[in-house]
């Protein structure tokens, strides 16, 4: 069974870091384009960053460049988001999706999806 599972979530105060994972069973993710993407009550979900196939490439949002880095280890079949600096404006649910390319997009046309995690950022 294909899933993504994400994990790292949780509540934060301003400023704070955390890491995201998002672990894949069922297929291995070197030959697909990992996405993280989040969603805030009421919005529509936005793509935060990216990651291509070979890591090579990577492509960040404006709202958090320079606060968020994406990486990928494929021997742990394991995709990962750092956040530092976060602001009440990242509350969210985040998602990592997998799409069977090169190159990744911060457009959600991703084949598969995990459930999320979702992070608050509050005092």
């Amino acid at each position: 069974q294909v899933q993504l599972v994400e994990s790292g979530g949780g509540l934060v105060q301003p400023g704070g870091s955390l890491r995201l994972s998002c672990a894949a069973s069922g297929f291995t993710l070197d030959n697909y384009a990992i996405g993280w993407f989040r969603q805030a009550p009421g919005k529509e979900r936005e793509g935060v960053s990216c990651i291509s196939r070979s890591a090579a490439i990577t492509d960040t949002a404006e709202s958090v460049k320079g606060r968020v880095t994406i990486s990928r280890d494929n021997a742990k079949n394991t995709v990962y988001l750092q956040m530092n600096n976060l602001k009440p404006e990242d509350t969210a649910v985040y998602y990592c999706a997998a799409v069977k390319s090169v190159y990744c997009s911060l457009i959600p046309l991703y084949e598969y999806w995990g459930k999320g995690t979702l992070v608050t950022v509050s005092p």
